[in-house]
């Protein structure tokens, strides 16, 4: 069976890449990944923040030592074991792309104009196929209003459109309150790919210590249904790509995700659980299901259950709604 793809222009073999996530700090995982058929490979995230604290340690230890007599050097760490966060991350960029063939993409998370625009140039210098944007941004000014928290958005995607010449994929998130209007704007503001959703850690309370608690918790395959709902309701209607990254947890998803109009969907919980191997057992269960359904390529069905090729498009509205509580009334 032919699964190959086009992700925001990229040529991918496999419609199942890997999402930003640690696993991809290490090369070797990636060839891993290229080796058990991922499509791609979303490095994990570089947040502007952590490069700031990087550089401040960078400056402290160059203070300490500027003045320093010879003899006493040997107490301060050697200047070339304190790299900037950047430094590291572009150097993984290099490493993937020499060891690997498939698309590399960058993920990045930046608070300042300056530090997207910066960061971006970096990584497309590095050597990378495309960059992931993740605007990773909770708005609890309650004074801001929706259309700044949009113009946020519009202003990062155009100001990276404007610095770089490789594709750019926006993660954005679910609370848009005109999430159908909000993705035309950043497809006009310059996105290649929406990335459907991103997945905001929300925090927790211990109520013993009286504490907030930061733990992760790996997605579920029941929580595909939002992404899916509107990747189906935006297929055809938008014209830059669309990724899922929700919920992905086998090649069930995955061609659900398919039949609604991705062009990929991304996974991380699954390889955390199962492993890296475990991508090529989705690959074979997507290829199965091709063999069963009569499907020789990804393009014979991709989007064919979207709002746009459904017989009956109210089944994406309201009066699907009704239909379900009707269901559950009877049973």
């Amino acid at each position: 069976m032919n699964t190959q793809t086009t992700y925001m222009g990229l040529k991918l073999n496999s419609p199942i890449v890997v999402s930003a996530c640690t696993l991809s700090e290490q090369t070797d995982n990636i060839v891993m990944m290229e080796d058990n058929g991922a499509g791609a490979v979303v490095l994990h995230s570089l947040f502007e923040e952590q490069i700031h604290k990087e550089e401040k340690r960078l400056n402290s230890v160059i203070s300490k030592t500027s003045n320093a007599f010879a003899e006493a050097l040997d107490f301060f760490p050697d200047l070339e074991d304190v790299s900037s966060g950047t430094d590291d991350y572009l150097n993984q960029i290099r490493k993937a792309k020499e060891r690997v063939k498939i698309p590399i993409i960058a993920s990045l998370n930046g608070i300042t104009n300056q530090g997207w625009v910066d960061y971006s140039k970096q990584m497309e210098w590095a050597g990378a196929d495309g960059i992931e944007v993740n605007i990773f941004f909770i708005p609890g000014d309650i004074t801001m209003s929706s259309a700044e928290v949009e113009h946020r958005y519009l202003n990062i995607i155009d100001a990276i459109r404007q610095s770089v010449n490789i594709p750019v994929a926006v993660k954005l998130n679910p609370y848009f309150s005109a999430m159908g209007n909000m993705s035309i704007r950043m497809q006009h503001a310059g996105a290649d790919a929406l990335v459907l959703f991103n997945r905001f850690y929300q925090p927790d309370f211990n109520i013993d210590e009286l504490s907030v608690t930061t733990d992760l918790k790996f997605s579920e395959s029941s929580e595909i249904r939002l992404p899916l709902l509107w990747i189906s309701l935006l297929y055809g209607k938008v014209y830059c790509s669309l990724a899922a990254t929700t919920g992905v947890q086998t090649g069930v998803e995955v061609i659900k995700y398919l039949l609604a109009g991705a062009d990929v969907a991304m996974t991380a919980s699954s390889l955390y659980k199962n492993g890296i191997p475990y991508l090529r057992t989705m690959n074979k269960q997507l290829q199965q299901w091709m063999e069963r359904m009569g499907f020789d390529d990804v393009a014979a069905f991709k989007g064919s259950m979207s709002q746009k090729h459904m017989p009956d498009p109210t089944a994406y509205e309201r009066i699907n709604y009704i239909k379900i509580l009707d269901s559950v009334k009877q049973s």
